[in-house]
């Protein structure tokens, strides 16, 4: 029981069903929800149940067990601005400097959360739609290399890849 206190859940979205039978309709609920350890590990999950507090319950279940872990910098950001999209979702993701805040909206502003970022500016073009939003966030995100993931690809030294700002 002590891992699931080191997890951030978010409900992103939460849906009513409707299945008409013969004696009237039948009502079910689907949510969509976020699970995060702020420190670079995410997984999204969507679960369905007859009630609201089951369905986030699976949700949450399935989140944790279908975690990924994205390269931050600095614990804050990300390495490189960013493009994400899945079905009409699409996704920019900024990487900003410190104290800029999460600059984001809806869904993408829940993944930011669990995930740890801070400062960030992200925008979402086409679709509102939380599931095709979230799942293309978690593409542009996926998107990124570390300098670290970089030199190794390369064979180079860290410190030959990383721009030098003067």
């Amino acid at each position: 029981m002590e891992k699931d206190k080191e997890y951030l859940e978010k409900l992103v979205h939460i849906n009513r069903i409707t299945k008409v039978v013969k004696g009237g309709r039948r009502f079910g609920f689907s949510a969509l929800v976020v699970v995060g350890n702020q420190n670079g590990k995410i997984g999204i999950a969507h679960a369905k149940a007859k009630q609201v507090p089951d369905a986030i319950k699976k949700a949450n279940d399935l989140a944790k067990r279908n975690m990924i872990q994205i390269p931050l910098r600095e614990g804050r950001t990300i390495h490189h601005d960013s493009l994400g999209k899945d079905g009409a979702g699409k996704i920019k993701l900024r990487s900003a400097p410190k104290g800029t805040g999460i600059i984001a909206g809806g869904p993408i502003r829940a993944v930011c959360e669990v995930l740890g970022i801070k400062d960030i500016v992200a925008k979402s073009m086409g679709t509102a739609n939380p599931h095709n939003v979230i799942r293309a966030c978690l593409k542009a995100l996926k998107n990124q290399h570390s300098p670290k993931h970089i030199s190794l690809i390369r064979s180079k030294k860290i410190s030959e890849i990383i721009e030098k700002r003067g």
